[in-house]
Parts: structure tokens; C-alpha cells; sequence
């Protein structure tokens, strides 16, 4: 039986980072992955698949648009089959960096299989191998979470891993789940010519966002898809070659029929099948692992990141998640994680940009002592030259300029708020952006008329005017 320093479970964006920074450092690492490649659900099926998915579908949305006010022609229909090869093309590109070769070219021992605790050291990969690891760490990542809904079993559905393999455009979709995987999905669709109606549990979309975005969002979304709010999929069936929910909304049951039914409904971590209960790690009701501030789980020596761990289930927290757990497990050191400049987009059109505390948040925690600046893109020229002017930033910060939040809608959103990341992680003030030149016209523009604001509001609201008032006087 061979002995490791680190053995990592799972060949994800968590799991890589880990065993590519550990085996650099001079660690004795083994990289499990269940899967025939390398990569996650990131690559396979998530992040990567989608927004390929996404971009085609708004090439086709703006060829019609542009058709109709050039006064052009268009024929034919769109292709979903083309973009589906785009997904695979896109795939297997990135898929060269997170090759085999590479890692084992790395040092690090990969064992393909899935692992399984025999006890808090040891890991069984398939029915072969033990391995046996000073530390280990779980990032396992998850797999689409479905409801137990009447039906579902005995009908074919999809779900964001069987969705890529779609060769035709369904007429009628119907989306389970109104989450940020599930509206980016169904926009798409709905680019291709498919109807699509998103049932949501909820009495609005994007729940978690500031309150400000959740109008103009929905007010988007609503002129592609077709909502129904509060409405809770109680039973799917078959019925003459379609498919047919069965959904309760306002205490009534009602029939919509589908082609196609895709299940956005969350996930579920990975960590059922691992024997948990024998390596002594403490889970919660969802399945996901506890860990502490360290990522370290109910054994000192296992730690857990990315999806397993129930905290952000994003690629790029899993990547700095496995970052710290470098440090922690090789070096003992004792570096806590934290999530507060952890950013997230949701890639419909337009796009939703998230850091830090919104508005209400903010104020539930500092009270009525904080800022708001908020800039329309109506308001920034190049957002006007490119005739697309729905959206804005919105930047919060205590009364002394910190950034606490910041939040935007627009297209391409998540490329334009980078700099507010670099801002608040530095701990930047707002105004510091004001500082900065911005080429003109960009659309990065806008976070300086925002941090503007901040300086407008210190210079000319307060006493400053009147005392400069007094000097210019006096100076002449």
C-alpha cells in the first residue's frame, strides 16, 4: 500500500488546484477522479458547456435583432445541433490543459476510479487500490439535485448534463426551477426558437440579489420567457409522444404541456457514496461536509472544498478554497478562508454582477450609516453609443468610502465591475476609482462616475464649499 502527503478526491477546478500547487511544492500527491477525464462539472457540464451555449444563442438572437432594424432579410432557422458542437469543440480544447499527461508530468499519481473511506487514512479506489494519505482532501463536487415529483422516473427529462447532447430545438420547454443555471438555460433555448415557460417556487427570480436589480432583471427576462410564480411541479406524465406537468400554483392544479422538461431545481454534493461515517467526517442534512474556518473537516487532517462543503458553489471559490488548503494541509499554517470578496455573475442577457452586502443587508448590519452610488448605464456614453443603455452599477460603502457591495446589470456586466473587485479586496475606497484614468469610451466609465458621486457628495454637500468659498475670496 502506497502512503501519500495529500491525496485529493476529485479532478475538478478544486481538486486540480490543489494537487497541481501541492505537487509544485515537493508533495508526495495522488489525485483521485471517478470520471474517465479530468476537469468536473466545471468543464463537462457547468461553467464552460453553458456559456459556450449561451454565446451562441446570442450571436442568433442578435442576427434577428439586427435584421429588423437594418432592414435586412434573414432565412433559414437556427442550428442548435452547431452549437451543441461548439460545446464539445470547446471542451476538448480546454480539456488539453487539464490532461493527464500534464499532471502526471507534474509528479502527481492518478487513479482513475471511484474513492471510498476505509477509515480517516485510507481511500479504496473502485474495488482496486488503498492508498493511504497523511492528509486528504474531499472535493468531490455535486450532481443535479431532483425533487421527488410524481412521475419523474418513468419520463426521460434533462438536466445541465445531459442538456449539451440536445440535437433539435424543443417547441415547448419547460424549465423546473427559476435558479441562475436554470434562466441562463431557458434564455438560450428560447434564442432558438423554443417557447419556454420557467415555473419558479418563489414569488420572483433572483432572490438573493439587491433589490434594486430584481425589477429590471425580471422586466428583461419576461419579453423572451414565460413565468409562473409560485408554482410547484407536483407530477410529470407522458401523453401522446409529449410530456405534461402538472404544476399547483394559488392552490390550483394546472396541465402544461412540454416537449422537452429540463430539472434546474439545485444540486447535491457528491459525498453519498464515499462512506463518510468510516473516515469519521460530520456532514450535514444536505450531505454537505463541515468544515471550520480552516476547511478543515470534524478530522483535523481532512479537509473539504469547493461544492462539498455547502459554502459557494462557484469554480472560482473552489479555486481559492484550494489555494488556502495548499498552505493548511502541506504547511500546517492556519489561514482562514473568507467569502467576503467572493464575486458571482449569472450569464443572461443581460448579465447580473454580485459582490459583498446589497443595500439591505448592508443596512441591517450598519444601520442608516452607509452610502449608496448608483450610476445608470442611460448616464455613460459608451453604453449609449452601443444603443444599449438598460442597466446600471450600484456601489455600497460605509460612511467613510469602503466598499461594502457592489452590484450591476447590463450586458457583459461581469467584465466591466472587475475593477470594484480589486477595489474592495484591497480595501480600497470608492473614491481611489475616481483617481484612475479610464480610456473614454469604455464601459468601465461607469465605476468612476460612480466613485464621482462619492467625491461630489464630500466636496460639494459639505462645509468644504464654504470654507474654499471663503479662501478664493480671500486668495484673490
Amino acid at each position: 500500500m502506497k502512503t501519500y502527503d495529500l491525496i485529493v478526491l476529485g479532478g475538478g477546478a478544486g481538486g486540480l488546484t490543489v494537487a497541481a500547487g501541492a505537487a509544485g511544492l515537493g508533495a508526495n500527491v495522488a489525485l483521485v477522479e471517478k470520471n474517465a477525464h479530468l476537469g468536473g462539472d466545471c468543464l463537462h457540464y457547468g461553467c464552460v458547456p453553458s456559456k459556450v451555449f449561451i454565446a451562441s444563442a446570442k450571436k442568433v438572437y442578435e442576427a434577428q435583432k439586427s435584421t429588423e432594424r437594418f432592414g435586412l432579410t434573414l432565412t433559414g432557422e437556427p442550428d442548435i445541433a452547431e452549437a451543441m458542437d461548439r460545446v464539445k469543440a470547446a471542451i476538448a480544447e480546454i480539456q488539453e490543459e487539464d490532461s493527464d499527461e500534464r499532471f502526471k508530468d507534474l509528479g502527481v499519481d492518478l487513479y482513475k476510479g471511484k474513492g471510498r473511506f476505509i477509515n480517516e487514512h485510507q481511500i479504496q479506489v473502485g474495488y482496486g487500490n488503498v492508498i493511504e494519505g497523511k492528509r486528504l482532501v474531499v472535493a468531490t463536487g455535486s450532481r443535479p439535485s431532483v425533487p421527488p415529483i410524481d412521475g419523474i422516473k418513468d419520463i426521460w427529462y434533462l438536466t445541465n448534463e445531459t442538456v449539451f447532447d440536445v440535437k433539435e430545438t424543443p417547441k415547448r420547454l419547460v424549465v423546473v426551477g427559476g435558479g441562475p443555471m436554470g434562466l441562463e438555460l431557458a434564455q438560450s433555448f428560447a434564442r432558438f426558437g423554443a417557447e419556454v415557460t420557467v415555473l419558479e417556487t418563489n414569488s420572483t427570480i433572483f432572490g438573493k440579489e439587491d433589490e434594486d436589480v430584481i425589477p429590471v432583471i425580471k422586466k428583461s427576462l419576461e419579453q423572451e420567457l414565460t413565468f409562473q410564480f409560485e408554482a410547484v411541479a407536483k407530477k410529470v406524465r407522458e401523453e401522446d409522444g409529449t410530456k405534461v406537468v402538472t404544476y399547483e400554483q394559488h392552490g390550483k392544479e394546472i396541465d402544461i404541456v412540454a416537449d422537452e422538461i429540463l430539472m434546474a431545481t439545485g444540486r447535491k454534493p457528491n459525498t453519498d457514496e464515499m462512506c463518510l461515517d468510516k473516515s469519521g467526517v460530520n456532514v450535514d442534512d444536505r450531505g454537505n461536509i463541515k468544515v471550520n474556518e480552516y476547511l478543515q473537516s470534524s478530522q483535523a487532517h481532512i479537509f473539504a472544498i469547493g461544492d462539498t462543503n455547502g459554502q459557494y458553489p462557484f469554480t472560482h471559490a473552489a479555486g481559492m478554497e484550494g489555494k488556502l488548503v495548499v498552505r493548511n494541509a502541506l504547511f500546517g499554517f492556519k489561514g482562514k478562508v473568507s467569502y467576503e470578496n467572493v464575486p458571482w455573475v449569472t450569464y443572461t442577457d443581460p448579465e447580473v454582477f454580485h459582490l459583498g452586502l446589497t443595500e439591505k443587508e448592508a443596512k441591517a448590519k450598519f444601520g442608516m450609516n452607509i452610502k449608496v452610488f448608483k450610476v445608470h448605464t442611460d448616464k455613460v456614453d459608451r453604453f449609449i453609443a452601443d444603443r444599449d443603455e438598460v442597466g446600471f452599477a450600484k456601489v455600497v460603502t460605509d460612511s467613510k468610502g469602503h466598499i461594502l457591495g457592489a452590484h450591476a446589470i447590463g450586458t457583459n456586466a461581469g467584465d466591466w465591475m472587475q475593477e470594484i473587485i480589486f477595489a474592495k479586496a484591497q480595501d480600497h475606497k470608492i473614491g481611489d476609482i475616481s483617481n484612475v484614468i479610464h480610456p473614454y469610451p469604455t464601459h468601465g466609465e461607469i465605476l468612476q462616475q460612480s466613485a464621482d458621486l462619492y467625491w461630489r457628495e464630500k466636496l460639494f454637500d459639505g462645509v468644504l464649499p464654504k470654507m474654499a468659498e471663503k479662501y478664493i475670496q480671500w486668495f484673490r
